[in-house]
C-alpha cells in the first residue's frame, strides 16, 4: 500500500476507534464532576496520576521498546514480544516486592494497593497494545481502546452511583477497565501462540532494555511535568484548587487526542520508512506541514471556544477552570509538536537524546512551578507547563535536523505560535470584547495555516488516485 494511503487509513481507522471512546469520556464529566467533589477529583488524579508516574519503571520502559523492535522489518516478532514479557515480569516482580509492604503501612494502605493494582494491570494491557499495534493490527488496536472506554465507563457508573465508592471506584473502574482489556487482546490476539520461553533470548532482552532504559526518564519527566504542578497546588493552595486545575486539564486533552490518534499511525508509517534516509526526510517534511496546520488551527478554535466549553462539560462548581484551560492549550499545542519530533529520536533509536531534551523541560518546569505558585496560585503552575513544553521545543527544533533533515516550516509555525499566545492572554485577562480579539487572532491563525493543509490534503488525494 502507498505510504500516504496507509497513514491515511491508519489515521481514519484510529480516529473512529479513539475518538468514540474518549467522547465518551467527555460526554460523561458532569457526571463525574456532580458525583465527586472538587477535593475528591483531585485525590482521584493524584492516584492515578501517581501509578501513571510508577508505570515506566515497573514496565521497564518496554512498551516503546516493544513497539520499535516488532514493527521493525526483518525482526522475530516473537522473539521480540517473548522477551519484552519476561522483561515486563521481572519489572512487576520487583513492584511487588517493594509495594506489597507499603500496602499495610498506615494511613496509605488503601491507595497503596489501588496504585499497585492500577500499574500491573496498566502495564500488561499497555505492552499487549503495543504489540497489536506494531503487527499492524490497527482495527484490533483502536477496538481495544474503545472496549477499555466502555468497561471504564459501565463500571464508574456501578461503583459511584449504585455503590458510591468515591475516590476508590473512580480508580478501580480504571483497573478493571484495563485489566478486561489485556484479558481480551490476550484472546483475540491469540498472544499466548506467540509466547514462547524458548524464544526468550538474553541478546535481545539487552537490546531491548538498552533502548527503553532512557524512555524510563524521559516518560517519568513528561509525567512529572503534568504531576508536579498537581502536587505543588496541592500543597499550596488546597485539595478543592487542585481539582479545579485538574479539571481544567480535560479541553486541553482535546488536542492531545487528536495529536495521540495521529502519532498512533505515524510512528508505524515513520518505522517502516526509516532505511532510506532521503525518501524519510521528504515524508517528514510533507506529513509536518500539515500536521502544524492540524494542531494549530485545532488549538485556536478551542481558545476561543474555552469558555463555552467549560460551561459545557463541568459543573458549576469547576467553572473557575477557565482560568487555566487558554494557558494549558497552548502548553497542549507544544506537547503535540514535540511529539512528532520524537519521532525521529524513535526511527533513528536515539532515545538518550529524548531523554535529555525531556529532563531539560522538567527541571525548568518543577523549578518554575516552586517559585511561581505561590504568587500566582495554579495559574502559575498552568504558566509554569507552557514554559517547560517551550524550553523542549527550542531544544528539539535545534537538535532534530541534525539527526534527520527535514523542513520545520520555522517562520510559520514561530507566527502561529505567538498569535496562539496572544490570544491565551486575551482569554485569561478577559477585557472588554474578548470574544472580537480573539475570534481576530482566530481567523489570523487560519489564514496563516489552512492553505498548508488544504495543499497536504491535495496532495494526499493525488497520491491515493496514483494507487
Amino acid at each position: 500500500m502507498n505510504r500516504y494511503k496507509k497513514l491515511f487509513s491508519d489515521t481514519v481507522i484510529l480516529a473512529f476507534g479513539t475518538f468514540g471512546s474518549k467522547l465518551l469520556v467527555f460526554l460523561l464529566m458532569p457526571l463525574y464532576t456532580a458525583l465527586l467533589s472538587p477535593a475528591e477529583y483531585g485525590t482521584a488524579e493524584l492516584i492515578t496520576s501517581t501509578a501513571n508516574l510508577i508505570m515506566p519503571f515497573a514496565c521497564m520502559g518496554i512498551t516503546t521498546g516493544i513497539f520499535r523492535f516488532a514493527a521493525e522489518r526483518g525482526n522475530d516478532q516473537e522473539q521480540v514480544f517473548s522477551s519484552s514479557v519476561a522483561l515486563l515480569g521481572g519489572g512487576l516482580g520487583i513492584l511487588l516486592l517493594i509495594g506489597l509492604p507499603l500496602h499495610f503501612f498506615g494511613n496509605f494502605s488503601l491507595n497503596v494497593g489501588l496504585v499497585i493494582l492500577y500499574v500491573l494491570f496498566a502495564d500488561l494491557q499497555a505492552v499487549c497494545a503495543q504489540y497489536i499495534r506494531a503487527i499492524d493490527r490497527t482495527r484490533l488496536f483502536a477496538w481495544q481502546g474503545v472496549f477499555n472506554t466502555l468497561v471504564t465507563i459501565l463500571f464508574n457508573l456501578l461503583f459511584l452511583m449504585v455503590f458510591h465508592m468515591g475516590v476508590t471506584g473512580y480508580v478501580l473502574a480504571v483497573i478493571v477497565g484495563n485489566f478486561l482489556t489485556a484479558v481480551l487482546l490476550i484472546f483475540t490476539g491469540r498472544l499466548w501462540r506467540v509466547f514462547r520461553p524458548s524464544k526468550v533470548k538474553k541478546e535481545t532482552m539487552r537490546e531491548l532494555f538498552r533502548f527503553s532504559l532512557p524512555m524510563i526518564p524521559t516518560t517519568v519527566c513528561w509525567l512529572i511535568t503534568d504531576l508536579s504542578d498537581r502536587y505543588f497546588v496541592t500543597a499550596i493552595c488546597g485539595e478543592t484548587v487542585n481539582g479545579i486545575y485538574s479539571a481544567a486539564y480535560k479541553i486541553p486533552t482535546i488536542v492531545n487526542l487528536v495529536s495521540g490518534i495521529f502519532m498512533q499511525a505515524w510512528q508505524f508509517s515513520a518505522v517502516a520508512q526509516s532505511s532510506d534516509d532521503g525518501e524519510c526526510s521528504r515524508f517528514y517534511s510533507e506529513v509536518f506541514r500539515g500536521f502544524l496546520s492540524l494542531i494549530f488551527i485545532g488549538t485556536a478554535g478551542l481558545l476561543l471556544l474555552s469558555r463555552f466549553l467549560c460551561r459545557l462539560l463541568l459543573n458549576i462548581d469547576y467553572f473557575d477552570a477557565w482560568q487555566y484551560m487558554p494557558t494549558l492549550l497552548c502548553a497542549a499545542a507544544l506537547e503535540a509538536v514535540v511529539s512528532f519530533l520524537a519521532t525521529v529520536y524513535l526511527v533513528k533509536k536515539k532515545s538518550m537524546h529524548s531523554f535529555l531534551t525531556a529532563v531539560a523541560g522538567t527541571g525548568l518546569n518543577i523549578l518554575l512551578n516552586a517559585l511561581m505558585i505561590p504568587e500566582m496560585g495554579a495559574l502559575g503552575a498552568a504558566i509554569a507547563t507552557l514554559i517547560g513544553y517551550g524550553a523542549v521545543y527550542l531544544l528539539r527544533l535545534w537538535d532534530v535536523p541534525r539527526i534527520l533533515p527535514f523542513r520545520l516550516y520555522l517562520p510559520r509555525q514561530l507566527a502561529t505560535l505567538l498569535l496562539l499566545l496572544a490570544s491565551a492572554a486575551v482569554m485569561t485577562i478577559d477585557p472588554p470584547g474578548r470574544l472580537i480579539w480573539c475570534g481576530l487572532l482566530t481567523l489570523a491563525v487560519v489564514a496563516l495555516n489552512l492553505p498548508a493543509l488544504l495543499q497536504g490534503l491535495r496532495g494526499l488525494l493525488r497520491q491515493r488516485k496514483r494507487t
